[in-house]
């Protein structure tokens, strides 16, 4: 079964990390890379200028700029050991970037989206990195994999994955981080952050049935007891060298109060190993 991954690029050099990485990280599985880049003419209009017809030159130069861009990516894809299983696609829209990637991930049936976390500064992509959060946020249906500036793909022997206990986790809702800990021959490091390593009955149940859809996966449980979760997750993650973070962003419950803005915006843009942010399905 091939995998479809799309990669957003602004053609930063940390846009062009996310693409390494992703093939590095899937390199023996089959996969077909969409790489999207996103001109927005519309960015450059003012107050004054919104109503006036925007010069088709202006436009035809983004165009451009943009359809020379994936080339170039395309020659620099030519010279790395590609597998023969990889295959590379070029998308170049005039759109903003979150709507382009949802219909992307719509039309092309996307099975995970791979972004860099630090975007070019220029006029045209200033908030390429921020938009990586929202994408976080905002694009419910795919699960979206962060790559930090500088990451190059090394084997990740462990994945962390902070939670507070609180809730039930689906199957569908595991299946990626359960698949990525497979692909990486990886164990789970399950890691939770307390002020006490007591656990009330609720939290126990729901740790075993966790628990339960780890059972073919090798797996630790950790507490730490830290009041600043993020502050705790980073320390655990620099102590034992891991690899990669993996969270489900829930909107009604724990990550809603303690971990939507602090764990997507702090871990989305700071964070210092791939972040891999999943779903509630039930969201």
């Amino acid at each position: 079964m091939r995998r479809s991954i799309l990669i957003p690029t602004d053609f930063s050099r940390n846009a062009w990390d996310a693409i390494a990485y992703a093939a590095d990280f899937f390199v023996n599985e089959p996969c077909d890379f969409y790489i999207l880049n996103v001109y927005n003419v519309n960015t450059l209009s003012n107050d004054n200028l919104m109503t006036a017809p925007m010069d088709q030159s202006i436009f035809e130069t983004f165009k451009e700029n943009s359809e020379k861009g994936l080339e170039r990516i395309l020659t620099q894809l030519a010279f790395r050991d590609e597998a023969e299983h990889h295959q590379f696609y070029t998308l170049s829209q005039q759109n903003n970037l979150l709507d382009a990637i949802k219909e992307v991930v719509a039309m092309k049936d996307i099975d995970l989206i791979v972004m860099g976390t630090k975007g070019d500064t220029d006029a045209l992509n200033a908030t390429f990195g921020s938009n990586t959060v929202t994408v976080m946020e905002k694009v419910r249906n795919c699960p979206v994999l962060a790559i930090p500036p500088q990451t190059l793909y090394t084997k990740v022997s462990e994945i962390v994955f902070p939670t507070s206990f609180q809730t039930h986790y689906k199957k569908q809702e595991l299946k990626t981080l359960i698949d990525f800990a497979q692909i990486a021959q990886a164990d789970i490091r399950i890691l939770h952050v307390t002020e006490s390593e007591t656990l009330s009955e609720e939290q126990q149940n729901f740790k075993e049935l966790l628990e339960q859809n780890f059972e073919n996966i090798e797996f630790t449980c950790h507490f730490v007891s830290n009041k600043d979760i993020n502050e705790a997750v980073d320390l655990f993650v620099q102590s034992r060298d891991s690899g990669m973070i993996a969270f489900i962003n829930k909107k009604h419950t724990f990550f809603s109060t303690l971990f939507r803005k602090p764990m997507v915006q702090e871990l989305g843009m700071h964070a210092k190993v791939p972040v891999l942010a999943l779903h509630d399905h039930r969201s």
